[in-house]
């Protein structure tokens, strides 16, 4: 690994807690939050008055029009800290896209700075009662006057448009994403506080999956659930005398400004452009280069972003992602095959955003994987589409 960032291993993860993933749980968001988070201090051997930083980013993920109500919906950092027991000196939220990415550079940055000596890093996702992306708009304005009339809008239509440009310009055979989906569900199935425990996919059942949004199939999509997960993150050289082996933080990168060239879509040129850019600067941020990582954790809210991560990391050739995943690229039980699912992404947890690659990487680095123990050393985490999200490199040993 040449060209190595000077910066990279100064910050590291030093324990984790996670929720069970369910469609409803049977207690608040926020008491579920404030019990998960007290778990994740307790792993870091750590008591709850030594945290002196909170971060997150508390998005509501639905286009309908659902309430959000810290510590119901959403919550917020300062909702955590104000009932941890704490005194903290850094309090922030990351707002924008890219959540995962965004609160770890929060937390990141203030360990390096010295704003924060311990820093929790919570993510909270809540399936509202009702339709998810249900919307009670009853008039429309601007370009959405010639899109919602018709049915037109949310994720699942602005994603369908560009996987459709993808297996045209490529010839894919969508019945090629099978494997992807089967691949997630399958590592899902075996992650004891995943929604699909033991409750693996088979093609059969994908192909048979009612369409949403021509390509998009409903096994295409994560599955709205509730459920927390927290990590404590500090500096290298404190993680070092707390209980479980660090993962060291290499470096990050988010998407830059995106042009909108249409209101309504993503076009496939600018997602791989946007992605290429991303990319980018993730290897010149971290020193790394494809063929370094070998447990690369790729985004996939919707599976089509498996396909879009692959190429524009450079894990495959453009246009070749679908043959990639046909030919049993991403198998993570085969030998030599890149395991971008191997922690079941969102497709096997539920959607817990970018937290199943984050938790993937510090499980797999740190040795806490139990069976599913890989051997790894370096580990990307990937959010959201490539050229609207971002990405976060973690080693075994600083770099």
């Amino acid at each position: 690994m040449s060209g190595r960032f000077p910066g990279g291993g100064r910050v590291a993860i030093a324990g984790f807690a996670h929720s069970a993933v369910q469609r409803r749980l049977d207690r608040s968001l926020g008491a579920i939050t404030v019990e998960v988070a007290r778990a994740a201090i307790a792993d870091a051997g750590l008591a709850p008055e030594m945290i002196d930083g909170f971060v997150t980013s508390a998005l509501f993920p639905t286009a309908g029009t659902h309430a959000v109500q810290d510590g119901i919906s959403t919550v917020t950092a300062n909702w955590l800290a104000d009932r941890i027991g704490a005194d903290p000196r850094y309090v922030a939220s990351f707002q924008g896209v890219g959540q995962i990415p965004g609160s770890v550079a929060l937390a990141v940055n203030a360990i390096a700075a010295g704003a924060a000596d311990y820093v929790v890093l919570h993510r909270a996702l809540h399936n509202p009662r009702g339709g998810y992306h249900d919307n009670s708009m009853t008039t429309a304005a601007g370009p959405q006057q010639w899109t919602a009339p018709q049915g037109y809008g949310g994720p699942l239509s602005m994603i369908a448009l560009p996987y459709n440009e993808y297996l045209q310009r490529y010839k894919a055979d969508p019945e090629t994403m099978a494997a992807v989906v089967v691949e997630a569900r399958k590592n899902g199935a075996r992650i004891p506080w995943s929604y699909w425990f033991d409750r693996p996919l088979t093609t059969a059942e994908y192909l048979t999956a009612p369409m949403m949004s021509d390509p998009i199939r409903r096994l295409d999509c994560d599955i709205p659930v509730d459920g927390v997960a927290t990590f404590v993150l500090t500096s290298a050289e404190r993680a070092r005398d707390l209980p479980h082996p660090p993962v060291y933080i290499a470096g990050y990168a988010s998407s830059g400004p995106h042009r909108e060239r249409l209101p309504s879509h993503w076009p496939l040129d600018d997602i791989m452009a946007g992605g290429c850019d991303t990319a980018r600067r993730l290897w010149a941020a971290t020193g790394l280069r494809p063929e370094d990582v070998d447990l690369p954790q790729l985004y996939d809210g919707f599976s089509p972003f498996v396909y879009f991560w692959l190429e524009t990391l450079g894990l495959c050739p453009v246009g070749q992602a679908h043959r990639f995943v046909s030919d049993g690229g991403i198998d993570s039980d085969a030998p030599g095959a890149l395991p971008v699912l191997s922690g079941g992404g969102a497709l096997g947890n539920g959607r817990m955003h970018g937290i199943p690659q984050m938790l993937e990487c510090y499980l797999q680095l740190s040795g806490r994987a139990g069976d599913r123990q890989r051997a790894a050393t370096v580990g990307l985490a990937c959010h959201s589409s490539p050229h609207y999200g971002g990405a976060v490199a973690y080693t075994r040993e600083p770099l």
